[in-house]
């Protein structure tokens, strides 16, 4: 089922009634999600990903704009007639029902037409719970379970109905590291599987980047970039795309443009043809680094740190906006750790310019 969101805005009004300035959560969003795809709404807390989920599922009426699953405008219907899957991140089981009786929940309260035969019932039950890979725990009750086997039951319940979206609201932020990862792959095998279009929400942005087909990156309201995940990664549009994406995050450092070359503190780290003269604030990726003894960009080094395969280097530059330079280097190069600076050529295609004022993308 495709999704279309036209203009979709969502303005709250002021807690503080005196000084009556509204809080713009979403801001003019326009995007139409491709059927059957899997897409990530991804920012820190207070950027409005969680409203466009809550209106898109019809919790939430929208100030301005339209909602069409396909051809059907359903920005005025009620939650239980745009068939919609919702799953929170209290899971939100109802913990004197069994697995069982939580899943059938939705389907013993359709009314009318959609009313469907119990046996009908508990094979659409049963089935869901095998998709989730809980079909043996049924007569279990939610207090008798893990928090992965809950987050599965709370999915399993999503979609017994058959949605034609299913929506996911921070469906990991209550598990451990371990089931985190274990979980985030079941629910990407589950959408695969069913192939329903489904809308997730996280601030974690590894998670948004190892599931999703599209990510929709978003700061206080506004829409910042949307992409394949690794072309938002390779490619940000501006400084905040690019610190929100990545681990470790990108380094990021004053810098001078001065007749097409870009400087560092007092060395020229990099030619960048056609840009003007200007100041400037630079972007490296921690792989944008290449040890070289000869480099063109020097760090005071203060520590090696080797992780198997990787070896991460921590240095400080005075021109740095971090307070370390973290840079990741293969292990079969060998960091000489007594020396007191490091030295680096750099990767042209993991380093950015953005304008100072704007923090908009300069491109070379």
């Amino acid at each position: 089922m495709k999704v279309v969101l036209q203009n979709l805005t969502k303005i709250f009004p002021s807690r503080d009634k005196k000084a009556g300035k509204e809080v713009v959560a979403v801001n003019d969003f326009t995007f139409e999600i491709p059927d059957g795809k899997l897409i990530g709404l991804l920012g820190p807390s207070g950027c409005g990903k969680s409203t466009t989920l809550y209106m898109i599922s019809g919790l939430q009426k929208p100030t301005g704009g339209k909602i069409f699953f396909g051809d059907d405008d359903v920005t005025e219907l009620p939650t239980e007639s745009r068939g919609v899957g919702l799953v929170f991140q209290n899971y939100a089981l109802y913990p004197h029902m069994t697995v069982k009786q939580n899943i059938l929940f939705p389907l013993e309260n359709l009314k009318g037409a959609d009313r469907m035969p119990k046996a009908e019932m508990l094979e659409r039950a049963y089935a869901a719970a095998k998709l989730v890979q809980i079909e043996d725990l049924m007569d279990r009750k939610p207090g008798e379970m893990s928090g992965g086997q809950q987050q599965r039951v709370a999915i399993a319940r999503a979609l017994v109905k058959m949605p034609r979206v299913l929506l996911l609201d921070e469906p990991l932020s209550n598990l451990d590291a371990r089931l985190r990862l274990q979980t985030r792959e079941e629910i990407r095998r589950i959408q695969r599987e069913t192939g329903i279009t489904t809308i997730f929400v996280t601030h974690d942005q590894e998670e948004a980047m190892s599931i999703s087909d599209m990510i929709v990156v978003m700061k206080l309201g506004v829409v910042q970039q949307i992409g394949a995940p690794q072309e938002v990664y390779d490619n940000p549009l501006n400084l905040f795309v690019a610190k929100f994406l990545g681990t470790p995050p990108i380094n990021v450092f004053d810098g001078t443009v001065k007749d097409g070359k870009l400087y560092i503190g007092e060395e020229a780290v990099l030619d960048v043809p056609g840009v003007a003269d200007q100041e400037v604030t630079v972007g490296i990726r921690p792989e944008g680094f290449v040890l070289d003894e000869n480099g063109p960009l020097s760090c005071k080094l203060s520590s090696v740190e080797v992780m198997g395969r990787d070896v991460s280097i921590v240095s400080k530059n005075a021109a740095s906006l971090n307070p370390v330079v973290r840079s990741i280097i293969n292990a079969d190069n060998k960091v000489d750790a007594s020396k007191e600076y490091v030295r680096y050529t750099l990767k042209a295609h993991k380093v950015f310019i953005f304008n100072k004022e704007n923090e908009e993308r300069i491109y070379f």
